[in-house]
């Protein structure tokens, strides 16, 4: 089987499998095996366990929904990071986003400066006053 996983940074990972497991804290947990019936399912927050002959990985996901058509196994997902164990992936994905929590709370005040300056100079120059 394939196995396709995407985020908005682009493809994460793109693999062949023998077998998947599905946990979510809303659906379960169910695996997915070799001519599977089809499914469509979402992950609200959860992981993929990927396994095959030569490795064992682990996708922590965040807000995704998971396909599985003709072994061709699709996941979208908002957020999501691969590790070798679940609690590996979950700090590298917690890592992560409170980066990003950082990052963004710096261009907020940079740009509250920006804003700022922006109406004093319009102030200044007299601009949209009668």
């Amino acid at each position: 089987m394939n196995i396709v996983i995407v985020t908005p940074d682009g493809e994460l990972y793109n693999e062949e499998v023998d077998s998947i497991i599905v946990s979510s804290s809303n659906n379960g947990d169910y695996e997915i095996l070799k001519d599977h019936l089809p499914i469509v399912s979402t992950i609200d927050t959860g992981y993929v366990k990927l396994t095959s002959a030569k490795m064992v990985y682990y996708v922590v996901v965040i807000n995704g929904v998971v396909e599985n058509m003709n072994n061709k196994i699709t996941v979208v997902s908002q957020d999501a990071f691969i590790g070798e164990s679940k609690e590996i992936a979950l700090k590298n994905l917690t890592d992560i986003r409170a980066a990003r929590t950082e990052e963004n709370k710096k261009r907020n005040v940079e740009l509250e400066k920006a804003e700022r300056e922006l109406k004093r100079q319009i102030k200044m120059s007299g601009a949209g006053s009668l």
